[in-house]
């Protein structure tokens, strides 16, 4: 029998050309499969920014409103220092919570957006100042809401997109109403986002703190029985539309208080069957409740009051102790679960919790204190904001570096 010929590169069937990890080739070296992309989670963009955001550039509108800050026109007005709380960070936070992992462009492109609508509000006049900000609004509603309804399997859990079409417009409509309305349609306008920012924090408050509550008691060895309760739920969800509705109907305020009424009594009921307090050694649930429970007091507030001043206070409790709470503590926990890290150990969201609380009883006190005491009480709530923020951005922001430099698996968000 002849000996098999000797084996060179010619005879050598598997090519050895280098390869790349998850791509396969051919005889002519051409790849048969695509490697795999790795997709970008743009809440590493809006989360760091948002925090930042509502550290320096709120408490800058209460400085330039008091006259003790020099600041442009456009953030030394309350529906100013409004729009900047609820269009540019609540928003923000918004979009990084909601927006899905995408390429890393399109993901700049949204956050591109958002910063030219931020500066165009505060260096421009007119058309220009809000046309940014739209167009924001309008392209975080076209990435979110088709595909969470197409999501949705239960009639119930098609109100996130509904609600979050319906902010998305309400920031539109509040940008228009900056160009030709009166202080009448901007007031009402800037409650009904309030109280849309106040449902999405409702639902999304019991998607989050439910399963989490429940995990921890049943590591505990015990059972929660309350979880998402979805009858209280589905009320909660039906007096907040009312709520929105009845904001724009000055004549029918006796309805809305009604409504409010309910819903933060709702709430607080949901909030108390959690039984957050058997949840030991888990200090960021007990946050997380401390969130919730600023929402149904806001509520109760807003009910307990005429509209004037003593309202406005009410709606603070939401827009600083509920909206700041929850969504501080949110983007911090996202961010430590990407990395396989407890936030029960991170005692500066307790921090950040307690700053924020504070924040929102001396913005209370000021509504209620006398003119010379008003000022120094607003700005020890904008110091306090300011500083929760901060104690919070330096989780948030180490965090996020720490998911951008490590190497994501493939298909992975990076």
């Amino acid at each position: 029998m002849d000996p098999p010929p000797p084996r060179s590169a010619a005879n050598v069937v598997p090519s050895v050309r280098a390869a790349s990890p998850g791509v396969s080739h051919g005889d002519a070296g051409r790849p048969l499969v695509a490697p795999p992309r790795v997709r970008f989670s743009p809440h590493l963009l809006f989360f760091p920014a948002a925090t930042l955001y509502g550290a320096l550039l709120l408490p800058w509108s209460v400085g330039a409103m008091l006259l003790v800050l020099p600041a442009p026109a456009s953030l030394a007005t309350p529906f100013g220092h409004a729009h900047e709380m609820l269009l540019g960070y609540a928003l923000a936070v918004v979009a990084g919570y909601q927006l899905p992992p995408m390429a890393r462009s399109r993901a700049c492109i949204l956050f591109a957006m958002w910063i030219a609508a931020r500066v165009a509000f505060l260096g421009l006049h007119g058309v220009l100042a809000v046309i940014f900000d739209m167009a924001f609004a309008a392209a975080l509603a076209l990435h979110v809401a088709p595909r969470l309804f197409r999501a949705a399997k239960k009639v119930r859990n098609q109100a996130l997109p509904l609600v979050l079409t319906a902010l998305c417009a309400g920031a539109v409509a509040f940008d228009v109403a900056l160009l030709a309305s009166g202080a009448a349609t901007l007031q009402a306008l800037a409650g009904a986002v309030v109280l849309l920012l106040t449902t999405l924090m409702l639902f999304m408050g019991g998607r989050i703190i439910a399963p989490a509550a429940a995990g921890q008691r049943y590591r505990q060895g015990e059972a929660l029985a309350a979880r998402v309760q979805p009858r209280l739920e589905g009320a909660l969800l039906v007096v907040m539309a009312a709520a929105v509705a009845l904001i724009a109907l000055p004549a029918f305020d006796g309805w809305l208080r009604f409504a409010c009424a309910a819903a933060g009594t709702l709430a607080l009921v949901r909030l108390a069957r959690w039984q957050l307090w058997a949840c030991r050694g888990r200090p960021d649930l007990v946050c997380l409740g401390v969130g919730y429970a600023w929402l149904g007091a806001g509520l109760l507030a807003v009910a307990a009051t005429p509209p004037g001043a003593l309202r406005t206070a009410g709606l603070h409790l939401i827009t600083i102790g509920a909206l700041g709470t929850l969504t501080l503590n949110v983007m911090a926990s996202t961010l430590l679960l990407r990395l396989r890290r407890s936030p029960a150990t991170e005692w500066i969201l307790v921090v950040a919790t307690v700053l924020v609380g504070g924040a929102a009883v001396l913005r209370v006190a000021a509504a209620a204190a006398a003119p010379v005491q008003a000022t120094p009480l607003l700005v020890a709530a904008a110091a306090c904001w300011s500083a929760g923020c901060l104690a919070a951005l330096w989780r948030i922001g180490r965090c996020a570096h720490a998911v951008v430099n490590r190497v994501p698996r493939p298909h992975e968000p990076a």
